[in-house]
């Protein structure tokens, strides 16, 4: 049985106009793989109802699970809740489990919970709030949509909340070899390999380190046995390769 599959939404237009930097895709891939869920897609949309609502639409259809990462604060451009909500056919508004985790969170620091915070307790109708410990605003999921913040921090905080929930497959593992070699003179055995063991993953990555050319090589698979069947076999093909 093949492992599920799953896609991320980037919502944000910080991120399109290159004022910040994304590390949220990165650290969801290595979870995902980590539990063995087969992220197979990554879209970057701007902070546009339509183009979220689309984009939900067409992932969340493909794909066993969608994982979103920003949109969800207080202010005017934080509209992804209500562009899921519309995308999954739910309605929304404020919830009252949702404004009691504001509620508790604001009054232990003497502020107010105003209009603009109270935002972030709007939830579509039948979602799973998802656990904020770092700032208490929670993210959801309704359906197979799992709706997150965008800062890292609460991020990844919310992708340990909800893997648990999740079924996963089996992990992929990887082993990585070295070679100084540039990728052209290594793609023939790299390729010969690559067909006899079909089953696996084999990837090549050129770098260039002190002025010397060079590639990564990367096999990856879910059976250990033949991973290592298959890292030997690079090896022999390239005996100068190192192990990293």
């Amino acid at each position: 049985m093949p492992d599920p599959t799953a896609a991320m939404l980037v919502i944000g237009d910080e991120i399109l106009s290159g004022r910040t930097r994304d590390s949220n895709m990165h650290h969801l891939a290595g979870e995902l793989t980590r539990v063995g869920i087969d992220l197979q897609e990554v879209r970057v949309v701007p902070d546009r109802h339509e183009r979220i609502r689309a984009a939900v639409t067409a992932l969340s259809a493909g794909h066993d699970h969608l994982f979103t990462s920003g949109g969800i604060g207080p202010t005017h451009d934080d509209i992804t809740a209500d562009a899921v909500a519309e995308a999954m056919g739910a309605s929304i508004g404020v919830r009252a489990d949702a404004r009691a985790l504001l509620e508790a969170h604001y009054a232990k620091s003497d502020q107010v919970l105003n209009e603009a915070r109270l935002r972030m307790a709007r939830i579509p109708q039948g979602a799973e709030l998802i656990d904020n410990p770092v700032s208490a605003a929670p993210g959801f999921t309704l359906g197979n949509v799992h709706v997150m913040a965008g800062v890292p921090a609460i991020f990844q905080a919310m992708v340990a909340s909800v893997l648990p929930r999740l079924t996963g497959g089996t992990p992929v593992i990887s082993r990585t070899l070295r070679v100084e070699r540039p990728e052209g003179d290594v793609a023939g055995p790299l390729g010969e390999t690559a067909a006899a063991y079909p089953d696996l993953s084999f990837g090549s990555y050129p770098f260039i380190r002190n002025g010397v050319f060079g590639t990564n090589l990367v096999v990856r698979g879910q059976d250990a046995d033949r991973l290592a069947g298959g890292v030997a076999a690079l090896a022999r093909a390239l005996p100068e390769a190192v192990e990293e």
